[in-house]
């Protein structure tokens, strides 16, 4: 279904009914947008992932505004009466810094209303994974943004063995808690490939951290991190060995030869059963 997306109207009057999706500051409070706060101010109501969290910014910025909490538990009767509420008024979407629906809440909301029929906006502004990629140095002209890592250590090594051969850069989000073991995990499959650790951006303590895993495994081991991680592991080499066989051993030193197949049969478009059997064949040796 097409949206007809209205444009705000005067700075002094009423904001046309609708869904308005706002990015805020993911720090610094200085990076809101003009166009935002202007939206907060005249919406009819602000849907925010922690009303205390929305509420300290509104505060500073001068704002006082009706805030209705929508989280990930949101219930559908709670999108249903929001979507019903911006036929006639204007709600904005905020979460607790950055953009809406980047690994935060707003999914289920932003299709309900689109299929509702909804006249939807959105405001560009501040998202942590496109900082952490401009600020890493790393390239940036083709890039994988994958969420959040696995909390278990067996689903984070499945799940960044599947991403293992894609040509693009890495974007990923942890917590700093388990900053170390996820960069452990990423030296054991790709000792050679690039790293950075962006964190605390936009703050006054930002950092940006580029080397091998180990290294800045190495590192934070010593210096326990804080506050808030994007983890970033550039693509494969270029001058990697594009043999099959080269490739597949070096899979199997960190991976089990049904996942050292797989990644394999990805990246060279070989048969996976065959692969396989010869990956059976190099373990028992």
């Amino acid at each position: 279904m097409v949206n007809t997306i209205q444009p705000e109207s005067s700075l002094s009057g009423s904001l046309a009914p609708g869904l308005y999706i706002v990015a805020t500051p993911i720090g610094n409070l200085g990076d809101i947008t003009l166009r935002a706060l202007d939206v907060l101010r005249r919406c009819d109501r602000v849907a925010c992932e922690d009303t205390r969290v929305t509420g300290k910014l509104l505060k500073h910025l001068g704002v006082s505004q009706r805030l209705v909490r929508h989280d990930d538990h949101a219930s559908a009767q709670d999108r249903a009466r929001l979507v019903e509420a911006m036929r006639g008024k204007a709600v904005a979407l905020v979460s607790d810094a950055g953009t809406p629906l980047v690994s935060d809440p707003g999914y289920r909301l932003v299709n309900e209303a689109r299929d509702a029929g909804v006249a939807i906006t959105v405001l560009p502004g501040p998202c942590a994974a496109v900082a952490g990629l401009t600020l890493s140095g790393l390239p940036c002209d083709r890039f994988l943004f994958a969420g959040f890592l696995p909390v278990k250590d067996k689903a984070r090594q499945d799940f960044l063995a599947g991403l293992g051969m894609i040509d693009a850069t890495l974007v990923l989000y942890e917590s700093a808690q388990r900053l170390v073991r996820s960069l452990e995990a990423i030296a054991a499959l790709w000792p050679r490939r690039e790293v950075a650790v962006a964190r605390e951006l936009t703050k006054l303590h930002e950092e940006c951290r580029r080397a091998s895993a180990a290294e800045l495994a190495a590192h934070y081991s010593l210096h326990a991190p804080k506050g808030e991680v994007v983890l970033l592991i550039g693509p494969p080499d270029e001058q990697a060995p594009g043999d099959p066989e080269t490739l597949l051993r070096e899979a199997l030193k960190s991976l089990k030869p049904s996942q050292a197949a797989a990644q394999v049969a990805r990246a060279t478009g070989h048969d996976r059963k065959a692969l396989y059997d010869r990956a059976m064949e190099l373990k028992a040796q």
